[in-house]
């Protein structure tokens, strides 16, 4: 899979997406990389980590979230896109779901964008992904919480939202798939697909998880968002025993570490020398 200049061989390894929130209200990191500096600082040390790809967020998705205008979140993550992309040699992913942020982003270096809304919210968003070769990551979220078989129903919507990449001009290559963990799923749901990820990975697309700190962890074992790290790496080696390809974390080294020694032990591939 190609993303910006980088190939990514999905048969080779699991690969780590570290996330850096330019947010005042994320429900880990809220304020805390949104200067140039301490954005610019955090993602070289993801990268000395092995982060694979930073992701930068200019909108908080946690639960009851403010939503922002498109002005303000491009305010928020532009002068950081450039200074980042300028310090490090990396794949550089967006999250958004607005087509002007997203376009914005595309000229200023991100070669990826995540939109959170299955690519439903702007319909103009998949028509830039497919004008910039950008690749795209569709995450399931939807507005009605009540599902018939939840697995099914994810595939359905993903499938949908397939569809609008497709239909746009985005290359099926381009396209990664995340099944939402957290986004219109409670605790019991959100466990029920990380148990059951490999319909996901089943499907011709790579999958990325993004489960890192969830509340889902607070709610089963009952920890704070900051004593969740082990629980976090738990879910990225139960990942990666059901195929997914991409990881999405707050704490790059650590799961970095854990992704490394599940694709010997798992997987029979990676990281083995003499």
């Amino acid at each position: 899979m190609q993303i910006g200049k980088k190939n990514f061989n999905l048969h080779e390894r699991t690969f780590i997406v570290g996330i850096l929130n330019v947010t005042p209200d994320s429900f880990f990191d809220g304020g805390a990389y949104n200067s140039l500096e301490q954005a610019v600082n955090r993602a070289k040390k993801m990268v000395a980590d092995g982060a694979d790809i930073i992701e930068i967020g200019g909108e908080s998705s946690r639960p009851g979230f403010t939503p922002v205008d498109a002005q303000t979140e491009m305010e928020r993550i532009l002068p950081i896109l450039k200074a980042v992309n300028q310090a490090i040699d990396i794949p550089i992913a967006i999250d958004t779901y607005k087509s002007e942020v997203a376009e914005a982003a595309l000229q200023n270096g991100a070669v990826l964008i995540n939109d959170i809304f299955c690519f439903k919210r702007d319909p103009e968003l998949p028509k830039v992904c497919a004008k910039y070769n950008a690749a795209c990551c569709i995450m399931h979220n939807r507005d009605d919480t009540s599902y018939d078989n939840i697995l099914l129903d994810i595939i359905t919507d993903l499938n949908e939202g397939i569809d609008r990449l497709l239909s746009a001009g985005v290359a099926p290559q381009k396209i990664i798939t995340d099944p939402g963990i957290g986004f219109a799923k409670d605790t019991k749901q959100s466990i029920h697909v990380l148990r059951n990820l490999s319909y996901f990975t089943a499907l011709p697309y790579p999958v990325m998880l993004g489960a890192s700190r969830k509340s889902f962890i607070g709610n089963s074992i009952g920890l704070p968002v900051e004593d969740r790290l082990e629980a976090t790496i738990a879910t990225t080696v139960l990942a990666i025993h059901q195929n997914c390809s991409f990881i999405r974390v707050h704490d790059v080294k650590e799961n970095k570490r854990a992704a490394m020694i599940a694709d010997v032990l798992i997987r029979n591939r990676g990281y083995v020398n003499g």
